[in-house]
């Protein structure tokens, strides 16, 4: 992908959405911003000739079919879409409920399918673009009060994964981007929900959980500037990467999670080789009576 390209961002009306839209138009590009208060990114994002700001609400599928409507006839195609919509949804499990569990899944995981379902065929037929999805380490290790957001962000991995294999024939790239932690507006009160505190054996792990994500608020050392100009890099690339893992923290993390899935597979490979079905149990079961 060379010369100017068209993004597409969701979730561009605060946190790292406004970071990548303002990188994008800074480098020459053009940018379909969305939100779902189309004033609020506007604001947020500053006026250029090469920016549309759209009304998007991820979670509607009819919405993302209008926006990205709206974004071809302005610009005439989509070369990088951005699934960067998400929100954060903390708790223990058994206090969330099933209404607030579905809103994370919804937004997050739904919510970059309705998108990606609706530029899709616009990809198709310029046989090229590139998907990026937005996932966070707690896409590849889950947390202590962050089994919604977590099983959001599995979801993610195992969309792109698995549609990488199949837009791949028309020149179509995906990168899953796996932040670690970057000072964002995630933690506002805006960003984050958490669940109403209801089970007294969690009394006390609740109490020091919310008190430490409040604490975290601003206080993230990553640099959501710096990682949207990694993002124009890897857009930037012949054979952008499936998978980018943003931070030092980040990859800490992976290389732990790396580290103990092997540990585990060493721990019981024995076991785990020895239930392929026996083949003179399989040739009798076979053989006529």
């Amino acid at each position: 992908m060379t010369g100017k390209k068209i993004w597409f961002i969701t979730g561009a009306g605060r946190g790292m959405g406004v970071d990548f839209a303002k990188a994008a138009l800074a480098a020459g590009d053009a940018v379909v911003a969305t939100g779902r208060n189309p004033d609020a990114v506007a604001k947020a994002v500053g006026d250029s000739d090469d920016l549309l700001v759209v009304q998007l609400d991820v979670t509607r599928p009819q919405n993302a079919e209008a926006a990205v409507k709206a974004a071809v006839d302005r610009f005439g195609g989509i070369d990088v879409l951005v699934n960067n919509a998400a929100s954060f949804y903390a708790g223990y499990f058994e206090e969330l409920t099933p209404e607030q569990i579905e809103r994370q899944l919804t937004t997050t995981l739904i919510g970059s399918m309705n998108v990606t379902r609706a530029v899709l065929p616009i990809m198709r037929t310029q046989r090229s673009g590139h998907v990026v999805t937005i996932s966070s380490s707690a896409g590849f290790a889950g947390f202590e009060y962050g089994t919604a957001y977590a099983a959001s962000k599995f979801g993610v991995e195992g969309f792109m994964e698995s549609l990488a294999p199949e837009v791949e024939p028309f020149g179509i790239h995906t990168t899953i981007v796996n932040p670690g932690f970057f000072r964002t507006e995630l933690l506002t009160n805006e960003s984050t929900n958490y669940a109403t505190a209801s089970i007294e054996d969690y009394a006390q792990r609740n109490a020091a959980q919310r008190e430490f994500w409040e604490s975290q608020n601003g206080q993230h050392p990553g640099d959501p500037a710096k990682l949207a100009q990694a993002l124009l890099t890897l857009a930037n690339q012949d054979q952008p990467p499936r998978r980018f893992i943003a931070g030092a923290d980040a990859i800490a993390q992976a290389e732990q999670q790396v580290a103990q899935f092997q540990a585990e597979i060493n721990a019981y490979r024995d076991l785990s080789s020895s239930l392929a079905l026996d083949e003179t149990q399989t040739t009798s079961i076979g053989s006529p009576s």
